[in-house]
């Protein structure tokens, strides 16, 4: 999703057994180099991925699926986390609610559950008090999500996030990040194969990033 647009970056993505190779990514067609490496954090023997999302995007939410049982299969090789972009440039109520369940150590086993809420139950949390209100149903201690909420590291990071995107060269969701050199996403697959039925777009990109996962282990 296009931050200046706020619509559906990957209207038209799609895919058929006729796409160009994922096997072999063209540079600059399905996915580019950052101008700029990133610092990775993953282990050693392990290649780092990042997944730009935003919790309101649909786009998002259609490649989840698919990116959840990429990660796990791919577990022993691949270190995964996501960052969140920030949808306003400061004070984003959805990257503030990703970033205090971060600090909590509460994303992962709640990240499934936030994004329910948006796009099965179709209820925005657009304000601090409606991230509240949701951590409180979703069994969170108000005090102990309040202090999370408020505390300076997490103010720190969210006003830090459109830096961090920037550096990363990411203005869309989804975006994923291979060892902190490659870009990819749906929109670039897609434009990379014109004309294509709108349909398994997901597991092209996945395919994509799976090449860029091997590239980036002959890099090291």
């Amino acid at each position: 999703m296009r931050l200046r647009h706020g619509v559906l970056a990957c209207a038209s993505f799609a895919i058929s057994s006729a796409f160009a190779s994922p096997q072999a990514p063209v540079p600059g067609k399905q996915d580019q180099v950052l101008a700029t490496p990133q610092p990775v954090q993953a282990a050693p023997g392990k290649v780092e991925v990042i997944g730009f999302f935003m919790y309101h995007c649909p786009a998002c939410n259609a490649l989840e699926p698919g990116l959840a049982n990429w990660v796990k299969d791919n577990a022993a090789t691949v270190s995964f986390r996501r960052i969140h972009l920030p949808h306003t440039p400061e004070n984003d109520p959805e990257a503030h609610l990703f970033l205090t369940l971060e600090a909590l150590k509460k994303e992962e086993t709640l990240h499934a559950q936030v994004m329910h809420t948006w796009h099965v139950e179709r209820k925005r949390l657009a304000s601090d008090r409606d991230n509240l209100d949701w951590a409180l149903k979703n069994g969170l201690d108000k005090t102990t999500f309040e202090g999370a909420y408020q505390s300076f590291g997490v103010q720190t990071r969210l006003k830090n996030l459109p830096r961090l995107a920037a550096g990363y060269q990411v203005d869309s969701t989804p975006t994923l990040i291979v060892g902190g050199r490659y870009l990819t996403n749906p929109s670039m697959v897609a434009g990379a194969n014109p004309g294509l039925p709108r349909q398994g777009v997901e597991q092209a990109t996945l395919q994509v990033v799976q090449a860029l996962v091997a590239k980036a282990k002959l890099a090291k």
